[in-house]
């Protein structure tokens, strides 16, 4: 099976951003990711490449699967073929924000375990 092409559109510090991480780790996917916090040009060609403001984006491809969570990357990592079921834990929930104690550590500055 050939490996697909991913390119994943993230925030640093994101329950859903790592969800998208946890389901490429899950299924040893190699993939570029693009920080949208650390460099604005990324966010900006997120919004240009998929044709909105919301992340986590994940093109696969050449398609562009916009505002998705690593659940719904996996289901359609599964639906075209592109991995075989992998029941693994994947460490992290794959379809989950931040909580709002996570969000106002971050505003602190303080560093946040996402697990």
């Amino acid at each position: 099976m050939e490996k697909p092409q991913v390119t994943a559109y993230l925030k640093t510090m994101c329950g859903w951003s790592n969800g998208v991480r946890a389901v490429m780790a899950k299924y040893e996917l190699s993939y570029a990711e693009k920080d949208i916090i650390k460099n604005p040009a990324f966010r900006f060609e997120m919004e240009q490449r998929s044709g909105q403001p919301l992340s986590p984006c994940v093109e696969v491809n050449g398609v562009m699967l916009a505002d998705i969570s690593g659940e719904e990357v996996e289901r359609y990592l599964l639906e075209n073929k592109l991995v075989q079921q992998n029941h693994a834990d994947a460490g992290v929930p794959l379809n989950a924000p931040c909580s709002d104690a996570q969000h106002a550590a971050m505003a602190r500055g303080e560093v946040v375990h996402l697990r």
